[in-house]
């Protein structure tokens, strides 16, 4: 038994015992962190952004030109730069025909055409932009010019029922370029 005022064995033991423990945990912890950061350098990294695959939309477009009610929009003579990444036609509630692109720079485009309800149609299709009071001719129809939102748009208000949309993360001139390239069929 110790005398008063002196330490025990178990007291300076057990508080060294403790100092060793944390010491410890902070080493490990260190040794993995550099383990991490060394297998991050020697991890090949692919930076470079993915290659978006082009679709082939002729069977969708011979389908939906078919189903449906007005004639059905799709671009011809655009350069190879020009690439389709998406598609698709739905009759189910109405007509909805979809064909997305990839501009030359990357940008998307996307030609949108609807029997739905007008007004909710463009805010969908649009991503929530509002029109202006700026129109385009392009192929000898009238477009308006939507902006604000996601996208900016180019609307065509159809006379045959349906809407037609251009829009997309695009410039106006790139919008312009794709409405300019539809044909209706």
């Amino acid at each position: 038994m110790s005398a008063p005022g002196t330490c025990d064995d178990r007291g300076v033991a057990g508080s060294n015992g403790k100092q060793k423990t944390a010491r410890d945990m902070i080493l490990s912890l260190g040794l993995i962190i550099i383990a991490a950061w060394v297998i991050y350098l020697f991890v090949p990294h692919d930076d470079r952004p993915r290659e978006v695959a082009r679709v082939d939309y002729r069977v969708e477009l011979l389908t939906a030109r078919r189903a449906a009610t007005y004639p059905v929009a799709a671009p011809e003579g655009l350069p190879d730069t020009w690439k389709a990444t998406s598609v698709r036609f739905q009759g189910a509630d109405f007509d909805a025909w979809h064909l997305g692109f990839r501009a030359p720079d990357g940008e998307y485009v996307t030609i949108e055409q609807s029997t739905q309800k007008r007004a909710q149609f463009i805010d969908e299709a649009s991503q929530g932009s509002t029109a202006t009071k700026v129109t385009e001719q392009i192929g000898g129809r009238t477009w308006t010019r939507y902006t604000g939102g996601r996208y900016d748009a180019l609307v065509l208000q159809d006379t045959e029922g349906s809407t037609t949309v251009v829009a997309g993360t695009g410039s106006f001139d790139q919008l312009s370029t794709m409405a300019g390239a539809l044909k209706l069929a």
